[in-house]
């Protein structure tokens, strides 16, 4: 069971974690320093290296998950609320992930081999908004999770 829960744990940590970095201190420093022309490219070139993870992540996080779940617990049954919680915020965590991979960050890269920054800035901005929700539910999830039983 330690196996499971050092990467669920960190599994969680790579995605909360990164969307915290890109949304809290990268995306203030990029606007200020790269200029607009470039964000588009610099964005699609860093989260498609971060999506990687993310899709890691999410693999990781749904077998570690039902793992724990039918070997500590029996099934869903015998967990705690704690744990439907974030069962059901994971899964619209990875719902919205979903979303942005297929939709606007699948745009974003067309926008960008097409070499159009207005249209890039454009899914640059629905991908900060959604990542923006996913970070508040993310951080939502982790605080259930590691309170949980003590909540």
């Amino acid at each position: 069971m330690s196996l499971a829960i050092a990467l669920h744990v960190l599994s969680a940590v790579i995605w909360v974690g990164g969307m915290f970095f890109a949304y809290m201190a990268m995306r203030p420093a990029v606007v200020e320093v790269v200029e607009a022309s470039q964000r588009g490219v610099l964005w699609c070139q860093t989260l498609s290296r971060f999506f990687r993870w993310v899709w890691l992540a999410v693999v990781l996080l749904l077998v570690t998950g039902y793992w724990m779940t039918f070997s500590m617990f029996g099934g869903m049954a015998g967990a705690g609320w704690h744990i439907h919680v974030m069962q059901t915020l994971g899964l619209i965590m990875m719902l919205l992930f979903f979303h942005v991979y297929f939709a606007p960050f699948r745009r974003l890269k067309q926008a960008v081999a097409e070499k159009n920054p207005e249209e890039g800035g454009r899914r640059v901005g629905q991908i900060r908004k959604l990542v923006g929700i996913n970070l508040i539910i993310g951080i939502v999830v982790v605080v259930v999770g590691a309170g949980g039983r003590y909540l």
